[in-house]
């Protein structure tokens, strides 16, 4: 089984870059729309007076976006070529909708990242850029849309190219590839553009096709979060106790030696079962049920991993945060954590810093984060947690907050790495 065939990608920009119309023609020119979806666009486009497909309603699916002429939701579409599938995620553009692109990549592989050659890199683009940092997405692409409307400049491409590597090697972002395209009129978006033959790179297409997917989940430390425990209770089975989740990360076999945190048990895994039946082995993000060696007590929220790579476990949590709600975060702040499928309380111990999206540096004494923000903060948890750093592993270093009251989602955050094993 080819697990890194599968692309999640999402798209990111300021408003009116032409995102949605870029993921329209990627589907049309791909042939991955649907007759009867291309004819209901057809149709609408019509109703204006436009003599061409508004490919941009393809993901502008609301009522409200086509009204408003902007994308407010994260719209996923999932389409294949002959070489690979993908599961794309068009987010929003505007600044009030930031935490909508947080959601979109959070789970991305790869960042297409667009930017209007008339108006070059602007505030939001760098804000985009900078959540495309943070959530540590491994790739990012440049995609200099509107060229058609600079004269197909050369000189235009190169420049937004060089501030946009900047910026992006500020952030901590390694390797950019950069790709002029007119979204409009299809110039390399799928085929390549006779318009602009000083470039010999590849298509968008071209390039989402054979870019490195990321790391392997098989290679990295095993990380199961346990979801649901399945007692006994059947007359077939009467001694049968399994701990159900997805594998977020990593590998796990029978026979394999593991720890169960934030207890910190060992024991020996007995029985790995499937939906598919009994297996020797399951990897991530596969969902199984494993039966251990030993009667230990577990619950949901605990966590499995193998012996000699367990997670840490804290109660104080450094990292970098988004704030997705209108409702400030304060020092003080008491609040609910959510770390895989655990939940605890907490307290936000402390606001340490807003990033400034235009110069790119963390400023200090910052009194509360607004919705948009990113900042730095520290909370401490009431009970412990089995945590990685998020530059690690991803899912198990990052978590919610959430409104004890009304169980609204607050803040996402991406947690350092723990500095000692519980944070007493």
């Amino acid at each position: 089984m080819d697990i890194t065939k599968t692309l999640r990608f999402a798209t990111a920009g300021s408003v009116d870059d032409g995102k949605s119309t870029l993921v329209g023609r990627l589907l049309h020119d791909s042939k991955s729309v649907l007759s009867d979806q291309l004819a209901a666009v057809e149709a609408v486009s019509l109703q204006r007076g436009q003599s061409t497909p508004d490919l941009a309603l393809l993901t502008d699916g609301l009522r409200a976006e086509r009204e408003q002429g902007i994308t407010i939701d994260v719209a996923y579409r999932y389409f294949a070529t002959a070489r690979r599938r993908f599961i794309l995620a068009d987010t929003p553009g505007h600044v009030q909708y930031t935490r909508n692109m947080v959601t979109g990549a959070s789970t991305a592989d790869l960042a297409l990242v667009l930017v209007d050659a008339r108006h070059g890199i602007v505030e939001q683009t760098r804000r985009h850029l900078a959540v495309t940092a943070l959530l540590r997405i491994p790739a990012v692409t440049l995609v200099v849309n509107k060229m058609d409307l600079v004269g197909f400049s050369e000189q235009v491409f190169a420049d937004i190219t060089a501030e946009f590597t900047r910026c992006a090697r500020a952030l901590g972002v390694p390797r950019v590839t950069a790709v002029p395209v007119s979204a409009l009129d299809g110039d390399n978006v799928v085929r390549p553009s006779g318009r602009m033959d000083w470039y010999a790179g590849p298509t968008v297409l071209e390039h989402l096709e054979t870019v490195d997917s990321g790391v392997d989940p098989r290679t990295e430390p095993a990380r199961l979060p346990v979801q649901y425990v399945i007692r006994p209770g059947s007359a077939a089975h009467p001694d049968y106790r399994g701990y159900a989740g997805q594998l977020t990360s990593g590998l796990l076999r029978v026979g394999d030696p593991v720890t169960v945190l934030p207890a910190g048990r060992t024991t020996v895994i007995e029985a790995i079962d499937t939906p598919a039946g009994p297996a020797p082995a399951a990897w991530a993000p596969q969902s199984v049920t494993v039966r251990l060696a030993d009667d230990i007590d577990i619950a949901r929220g605990d966590l499995i991993a193998p012996a000699r790579t367990p997670p840490r476990t804290t109660r104080q949590l450094h990292a970098t945060v988004c704030q997705l709600s209108e409702q400030p975060l304060r020092a003080g702040r008491r609040v609910l954590l959510k770390h895989t499928t655990r939940t605890v309380r907490a307290v936000v111990q402390e606001i340490g810093s807003r990033l400034d999206l235009h110069d790119l540096t963390e400023r200090p004494g910052a009194a509360a984060l607004e919705a948009n923000d990113i900042g730095r903060i520290v909370v401490r948890t009431a009970e412990p947690i089995a945590l990685d750093g998020y530059a690690e592993l991803r899912r198990t270093g990052s978590f919610l907050l959430i409104d004890p009251d009304d169980g609204s989602t607050l803040t996402a955050g991406m947690a350092d790495a723990p500095a000692d094993t519980d944070g007493m």
